[in-house]
C-alpha cells in the first residue's frame, strides 16, 4: 500500500502508506503538544488518509483514471467505533472528524443541503477498505475527551460550543500543518531539495531585541515634554509585563509612542512568561510598511515577517530562489518569530475553512497579539471576533493587546443576546478587562498630550475648504467619499502644494504620495492635503490645521492626531474643524456614527477625553446591538453547536467562512499597469495566478461593481488572457483615464479616448 509515488516505476522510492500515517501522526502530535491537543492531533494524522487503504485508490495511484474520495473513511471509521462508547468519547470522534475529511477540501459543515457536508459523506461512507488496515492504525479514542474538556468552559453554554469549535480548528491546523510538511519532506528529498523552513527561536533573541529597542529609544531627542512623556510610558508599559498573560488595553494618544511601547511590553512579557510568537496587527495595509520597516530595522530582516495580500515576494529581502521560499513557506504556517500582518488577514484565519489559511492557526496560540487601532474591529463581527480572543487567552495561552488611542470599551460590560439551542441567552462578549490597562494613568496622558482642539465650524461648502486650505500653509481636510475628495482636490488643485490621498489611487503610487507628504512637511513646505478616511489610522504625519467632515468621534480623534503631532505649536492654534459638507450626504454607514458624535457632542464638553471616548462606543455598540445587523451580523455564533442528536455538534465551518469578511466593500478590482501586453504574455504562460495576483495587488484600485462592468462593455477595461485565466484579471486599458494626482477616474469613461488626459 502506497501513499505517494516516486519516480521509479518498480516502487522503490515510492512512500509506504503506513510510513506517512505514522509520520503525520507524529508531526501532528508535535504540533498539538503546546496546544494541550496532542493525542487528539496524533489520532487526526494516523486516520487522515486511512482512505488510501481503498483498492481504487492503489489503483489511482498507479496509474488508473479513476476518482477517489480518500477524506471520509478516518473519519467514519472513528465515528463508527465511537458509536459504541460514550458521550465524551463521541465528542471527540466527531472533533477529529471535521478535520480529517476537510484536510484537503477544507473544513466542512456538518449538516447542510449539500453532499459534500460532513454527515452525508459519513453515514454515505461505505467501506471496501483493505482488511490489513488495522495492522497500521487502531481506532483509540482513550485520553480524546479530557483533552477537549480541558478546552472548553461548560458552565458557560455560549461560550462552551465555541470553544469547542477552535479545539477543533486548532486540530484541523496541526493536521494539514503535518501532512503538507510530511508530503514535502518526502518529495522533497527525492529531488534533492531541502525547503528552508528555520527560522530563529523568539527565546534566545529577546535580550538582544530589547538591547536593540533601547538603543533605538537613546537616538530620539532628549528634550521637550512629549518626549519625555514617550520614555516615562515606555518605562510603565515594560513594568506591566510581568503581570499574567492574558487580555490587556494600551491607551496611549496619537503620537505618545504606543507602537513602540506594546513592542516592548511584548519582548518583556515574551521574557517572562515564555511566549514563541508576536504577532503585530495592523488594521489596514496602507499603513504596514511603515510598521514593518521600523520592526526589521530593529528586530533584523530574518526575525520579522510581513503577511498580507499586497506583500510582493519578486521585491522581498533577497534576490535568489530561496529567500523568496522562505517567505512563501513561512506564510504557509507562521513560522517566524515575529509576523506583521492584517486584521484582514489574522481574524479571516482563524475562521477559515480552507486548509492554506487555517494551516497557521496552531503557530497562533502561545502568542502575544498586538491589536494595533483596536477601535477599527467591525462592529458586525465584534462579538465572534472577541469571542475568539477570549478563547485564545482562555485555553492557547496567548496575551492579547488592545492598542489604541481611542480605546473602543471591549471590556465585560459588552453583553447581549445569543441563541443557544433554539433559546436566547444573555451572554458577555466583552473580554475581561478590569484592572488590565498597561498605560499610566490614561486620562493624565490625555491631557498632559493634548495637543490640539476640536471645534465644530458648522456647514461648509467646497469653497471655504479651499479658502481654508490657502490660509494655512500645512493643512489637511479629510471628507467622507472618493467622490467628494476628487471635487475638492480639483477646486484646490491651483493652490501650491495640493496633494490628492484616496483610494482611487493604488497602493504602489499612495506609498510615494505619503512619502512625498512627509518630505514636505518636515522641509517647511506648502503641503495642504485632500484625503479620505484612509490617512487617519498609524499614518505618521503632522500637520498645523486639519478639517474633518462630520463622522465617527474615533475618527475625529484620529485626524487630531495628524495635527500637531510632536507639540511644537501651541495647542490653542491647532485646530481641527468638523464641518458639515454643505453639499454630500454621508455614505449609509457613516450617518449613524454622526449621529452618535453629535449626541457625545451635546454631552460633553471635552471631546477628546477618555469619558467622552468610552460614552460614544457605548453608545455606538448599544445601538447596533439593537440594530438589525447586530454585533454578530452573520449570525456567526449561532452557527456553532452543541446538540443531544442526531450528531453531538452542528458546526458550520464552511458556511460561516464565506460569510466572515472584515470588509464587506461591495467592490471590484481593476488592475492599472503601464504595460498590459507584457502582463498578457505573462498570464498566457505558466505561472500561477495565485503568484500574479499577489504581486499585482499593490497596483489595484477598487471601484463600484456597476462602474467596472460599464468600463468593460466601453472598452476602457479588459480581462487579460481570458481563454486561460477567465475573469480574473480585469485590467485597464485606457490608460488616460488613471493618473498617479488623482488615480482611477471611471466616472468619465465614456468621455475620454486613450489619447486624453484625465485633469
Amino acid at each position: 500500500m502506497w501513499a505517494h509515488s516516486g519516480k521509479n516505476n518498480d516502487h522503490s522510492d515510492w512512500e509506504p502508506l503506513p510510513d506517512h500515517l505514522h509520520r503525520v501522526g507524529a508531526l501532528a502530535g508535535e504540533l498539538g503538544r503546546p496546544l494541550g491537543l496532542e493525542r487528539t492531533s496524533v489520532l487526526a494524522g494516523l486516520f487522515h488518509d486511512l482512505g488510501k487503504f481503498h483498492p481504487q485508490f492503489q489503483a489511482r495511484i498507479n496509474g488508473a483514471a479513476v476518482r477517489v474520495d480518500h477524506s471520509t473513511a478516518g473519519a467514519a471509521v472513528l465515528m463508527r467505533e465511537a458509536a459504541r462508547l460514550g458521550r465524551g468519547e463521541r465528542l471527540a470522534a466527531e472533533a477529529v472528524a471535521y478535520a480529517i475529511l476537510g484536510h484537503h477540501a477544507g473544513l466542512p459543515d456538518m449538516a447542510s443541503d449539500s453532499d459534500a457536508c460532513a454527515n452525508e459523506r459519513i453515514t454515505g461512507f461505505t467501506d471496501g477498505l483493505a482488511p490489513s488496515w488495522p495492522e497500521t492504525v487502531t481506532p483509540d479514542l482513550t485520553g480524546l475527551p479530557a483533552e477537549l474538556a480541558a478546552k472548553i468552559r461548560p458552565a458557560d453554554p455560549a461560550r462552551a460550543a465555541f470553544d469547542l469549535s477552535l479545539a477543533v480548528r486548532m486540530v484541523f491546523s496541526c493536521l494539514v500543518d503535518a501532512d503538507r510538511r510530511a508530503t514535502e519532506q518526502f518529495y522533497a528529498e527525492l529531488d534533492g531539495y531541502i525547503p528552508d523552513r528555520d527560522w530563529p527561536a523568539l527565546g534566545p533573541h529577546l535580550n538582544a531585541h530589547l538591547a536593540a529597542l533601547d538603543n533605538r529609544l537613546a537616538e530620539f531627542p532628549q528634550s521637550g515634554a512629549v518626549n519625555g512623556i514617550r520614555r516615562e510610558v515606555m518605562s510603565h508599559v515594560r513594568k506591566g509585563a510581568a503581570r499574567s498573560p492574558g487580555a490587556f488595553t494600551l491607551t496611549v494618544p496619537t503620537g505618545g509612542g504606543k507602537t513602540l511601547a506594546s513592542l516592548g511590553f511584548a519582548l518583556e512579557h515574551a521574557r517572562r512568561h515564555g511566549h514563541q510568537r508576536i504577532i503585530y496587527v495592523i488594521p489596514f495595509t496602507s499603513i504596514i510598511d511603515q510598521t514593518a520597516d521600523e520592526f526589521r530595522r530593529l528586530l533584523g530582516g530574518d526575525h520579522v515577517l510581513e503577511h498580507h495580500a499586497s506583500i510582493d515576494l519578486e521585491n522581498s529581502p533577497g534576490d535568489h530562489r530561496s529567500a523568496r521560499d522562505k517567505l512563501r513557506l513561512a506564510m504557509e504556517d507562521w513560522a517566524a518569530p515575529f509576523v506583521i500582518t492584517t486584521a484582514v488577514q489574522f481574524f479571516e484565519s482563524l475562521f477559515a475553512a480552507r486548509t492554506s489559511r487555517a494551516r497557521k492557526l496552531h503557530s497562533i496560540a502561545g502568542s502575544i497579539i498586538i491589536l494595533d487601532e483596536a477601535q477599527t474591529l467591525p462592529r458586525g463581527l465584534l462579538a465572534p471576533c472577541l469571542r475568539m480572543l477570549d478563547a485564545l487567552c482562555a485555553h492557547y495561552g496567548c496575551t492579547v493587546v488592545l492598542c489604541t488611542a481611542t480605546q473602543p470599551a471591549l471590556d465585560e460590560r459588552l453583553t447581549g443576546t445569543q441563541m443557544v439551542n433554539g433559546a436566547p441567552v444573555q451572554t458577555i462578549f466583552g473580554l475581561p478587562l478590569a484592572g488590565r490597562e498597561l498605560a499610566p494613568d490614561p486620562a493624565g496622558l490625555n491631557a498632559r498630550l493634548r495637543r490640539t482642539r476640536i471645534e465644530h465650524g458648522g456647514v461648509m461648502d467646497d469653497a471655504a475648504l479651499v479658502d481654508a486650505l490657502a490660509a494655512h500653509l500645512q493643512s489637511l481636510v479629510v471628507v467622507n467619499s472618493r467622490r467628494h475628495a476628487l471635487e475638492l482636490y480639483r477646486a484646490a488643485a491651483h493652490l501650491d502644494g495640493a496633494i490628492h490621498l484616496t483610494t482611487r489611487q493604488h497602493a504602489a503610487d499612495r506609498t510615494g504620495i505619503i512619502a512625498g507628504i512627509h518630505a514636505r512637511l518636515a522641509a517647511g513646505e506648502p503641503c495642504r492635503v485632500i484625503a479620505t478616511s484612509l490617512i487617519e489610522a498609524g499614518v505618521d504625519l503632522s500637520f498645523r490645521r486639519a478639517w474633518r467632515a462630520e463622522a465617527g468621534l474615533d475618527q475625529i480623534i484620529q485626524v487630531a492626531g495628524r495635527v500637531n503631532r510632536g507639540g511644537e505649536y501651541p495647542v490653542e492654534d491647532s485646530i481641527v474643524t468638523v464641518f458639515q459638507p454643505a453639499d454630500h450626504k454621508p455614505p449609509r454607514e457613516i450617518a449613524g456614527l454622526i449621529g452618535d458624535f453629535r449626541a457625545i457632542m451635546a454631552a460633553h464638553g471635552d471631546l477628546q477625553s477618555d469619558a467622552a471616548v468610552d460614552a460614544y462606543f457605548r453608545q455606538v455598540y448599544w445601538r447596533h446591538q439593537l440594530g438589525r445587523n447586530g454585533l454578530d451580523a452573520k449570525d456567526i455564533l449561532p452557527r456553532l453547536k452543541v446538540q443531544p442528536s442526531p450528531t453531538l455538534t452542528d458546526f458550520a465551518f464552511r458556511s460561516i467562512a464565506e460569510d466572515f469578511r472584515m470588509i464587506e466593500s461591495g467592490l471590484a478590482p481593476v488592475i492599472v499597469v503601464n504595460d498590459p501586453d507584457t502582463l498578457a504574455g505573462r498570464l498566457r504562460g505558466a505561472e500561477s495566478s495565485g503568484r500574479i495576483a499577489r504581486e499585482l495587488q499593490r497596483f489595484v484600485v477598487q471601484v463600484p461593481p456597476r462602474e467596472r462592468a460599464r468600463m468593460i462593455a466601453d472598452g476602457a477595461v479588459g480581462f487579460l488572457a481570458p481563454e486561460v485565466r477567465g475573469d480574473q484579471f480585469a485590467v485597464l486599458q485606457r490608460r488616460a483615464l488613471y493618473s498617479r494626482e488623482v488615480g482611477l477616474i471611471w466616472e468619465e469613461a465614456e468621455l475620454l479616448t486613450a489619447e486624453e488626459s484625465i485633469f
